[in-house]
């Protein structure tokens, strides 16, 4: 471990993987350690034996859920929005190669005690149940407007600044009650909260666009997933770092962060052997998450929990049209919250369980110090729950840039439903690293029938 790098990344989570795989193209010369024996991090996806090793470590699995190696349980439930930002990462640097992607069946949205789909064009907002027939039209000429602008052609704009006026004033042009504007802001747009209504509209126009551009691409969903589960993205990642010559090292314990006097990075050490390096990259876990290190400075802090509860199912989820994956949105306003409740659900279709199993796994931001209750109105949804595995996790963010001593920490995975914030994390640490923007070309992504 005598050799010098440009970069070490350690933690094999997602955010960590695309960095060392676009470093590595790049022609950086890049260490990528964990101290896990498998890839993933925090996003990784575990076999049976695993996850009871984690969440049960004094209880086998039972035989009747099947073969361990047909499990790939996602430890961050999370989707793929098709025309989103990871999935341009994906095709530009054509790791789409190592995986194959299936769509998930349902976009499903919480409302007045009931599930239903999310419309996404004027003719399903027209058919919706989520509306009265009043309330359609006035839904339906707010589509016909998204749809229709053009930044260009101020005729299209009926006299609305996307970027002055606040998303409620254009509620409120259009006149769409408050139970419209859940649905568009939380199950369309995909906003965790209410914060966004008083800020400027292009930000939620951005998001519904997206949200309906993702949903044409391929019919039933915005929606795709890998097979095998989301540990199959870190993975293939650190597949394209190794080909452009980066160098992997896993079930390595960090011992120190080593720096010099002036608290700038000079390597990290393990086993008594120290590897130097220009810039180092990582998870919180490796930065004290919260403690203070040996230099005295406080490098991640935690800014709030994420509870979620991996549940396996012998059913399909009750009143979704028997989907085999899908997605569910409780917006806050449904249950008297702050955060919204997500439920992300896949199945064997998914290769990431026994057949007639489903994974359903309910989530949010914590509230109370009661978590498992918050996310009661979720688990209430999904009818007989076989096994259940409950984590809260601390949300962690680094206290600085890492300009002044060359450590860049990532984010904690956050409760939202897709990876679009793990894509601006990877953005905002590259131009960190790099002093340039992240630039992507455009091809496409082929997806299974």
């Amino acid at each position: 471990m005598d050799e010098e790098y440009d970069v070490i990344v350690l933690g094999t989570g997602l955010t960590e993987c695309i960095l060392s795989g676009l470093l590595s193209v790049e022609g950086k010369k890049v260490l990528h350690i964990d101290r896990n024996d498998y890839y993933g991090g925090d996003s990784a996806s575990l076999n049976l034996t695993q996850l009871y090793r984690k969440f049960r470590p004094n209880e086998a699995p039972p035989s009747e859920l099947g073969r361990d190696r047909d499990y790939a349980v996602d430890l961050i439930p999370k989707f793929i929005i098709a025309s989103g930002e990871l999935t341009k990462i994906l095709v530009h640097t054509d790791v789409t190669r190592y995986l194959e992607f299936k769509q998930i069946a349902g976009s499903f949205v919480y409302r007045d005690g009931k599930i239903s789909k999310v419309p996404s064009t004027e003719m399903e907002a027209v058919k919706s149940p989520l509306m009265g027939l009043f309330e359609k039209r006035r839904a339906k000429k707010f589509f016909e407007f998204l749809q229709g602008w053009k930044d260009d052609d101020p005729a299209t704009h009926q006299g609305i600044d996307l970027d002055r006026d606040s998303m409620k004033t254009v509620y409120e042009k259009f006149g769409l009650e408050p139970g419209t504007q859940d649905f568009i802001g939380h199950a369309m747009a995909l906003y965790l909260d209410d914060d966004y209504i008083t800020k400027p509209a292009r930000p939620t126009y951005d998001r519904i666009i997206l949200y309906t551009s993702s949903m044409a691409r391929y019919g039933k969903s915005p929606y795709i997933y890998p097979l095998y589960g989301l540990g199959e993205l870190p993975q293939s990642f650190a597949r394209l770092s190794a080909i452009y010559g980066g160098t992997y090292m896993l079930d390595k314990h960090i011992d120190e962060i080593v720096t010099d006097v002036d608290g700038k990075f000079v390597g990290v050490s393990s086993g008594g052997e120290t590897v130097k390096a220009k810039q180092v990259i990582g998870d919180p876990s490796y930065f004290g998450a919260g403690s203070t290190s040996e230099s005295g400075a406080i490098r991640v802090v935690e800014v709030g929990k994420v509870v979620r509860a991996i549940c396996f199912l012998k059913h399909p989820i009750p009143g979704t049209d028997d989907s085999d994956s899908l997605q569910i949105i409780i917006p806050q306003n449904q249950v008297g919250r702050r955060n919204d409740i997500y439920i992300a659900m896949v199945s064997s279709t998914h290769n990431v369980c026994a057949k007639d199993i489903y994974v359903a796994i309910v989530s949010t931001i914590v509230e109370t110090d009661k978590p498992e209750l918050e996310i009661a109105p979720g688990l209430n949804l999904l009818g007989p729950i076989h096994e259940k595995f409950l984590s809260i996790s601390p949300l962690y963010q680094p206290t600085t840039l890492g300009d002044q001593d060359n450590i860049f920490i990532t984010r904690s995975y956050d409760a939202t439903s897709h990876f679009e914030t793990v894509v601006e994390d990877v953005q905002d640490i590259w131009k960190r690293v790099m002093g340039a923007e992240l630039v992507l070309k455009k091809r496409e992504v082929e997806v299974q029938e």
